[in-house]
């Protein structure tokens, strides 16, 4: 009897690995003269050692260790898929982003251009009314000298 944790595959294990080495025995070939339990005591240790082995540390059933190989590798597999689409989440938020940047880019160029055109006309204004301004200092001071219609500076001697 075995317990349902140990599933099938362990019990089979067990028989067979008994019977290999029951049948390696050297009393084994002779077992037509052997009368019924006439090996329990030369085979019992075997069967002990055996029970003890599989009871403590069973072998390592080939099925399970790569059912268990293949969980883990499920596992990574579903790591490295939540990884791809976390970055894939970040690359479309930055790609967004740089929507929105490029946008913000164009209004500043826009805005700045405006901005330019509006200093360059003031610019133009204050170089103008600079020179009306100078133009009119220079009639004021050659007017003292010359009179308001400029008129004496030309006909003295």
């Amino acid at each position: 009897m075995a317990d349902d944790a140990a599933g099938r595959r362990m019990p089979f294990a067990f028989l067979a690995d008994l019977q290999r080495k029951f049948m390696a025995a050297p009393s084994s070939s002779s077992s037509d003269e052997t009368p019924a339990y006439g090996l329990q005591g030369s085979f019992g240790p075997t069967i002990s050692a055996l029970l003890h082995q599989f009871n403590t540390s069973p072998p390592v059933d080939e099925l399970t260790r790569a059912r268990s190989e293949l969980d883990q590798v499920k596992d990574i597999m579903v790591q490295n898929v939540e990884q791809i689409l976390s970055r894939g989440e970040r690359i479309e938020l930055l790609v967004d982003k740089t929507d929105v940047m490029a946008g913000q880019a164009t209004a500043f160029r826009r805005g700045a251009r405006t901005v330019r055109r509006q200093m360059w006309w003031r610019n133009q204004k204050i170089l103008a009314l600079s020179v009306v301004v100078g133009l009119i200092i220079l009639w004021i001071i050659a007017a003292q000298f010359c009179g308001a219609g400029l008129n004496r500076c030309g006909s003295q001697p």
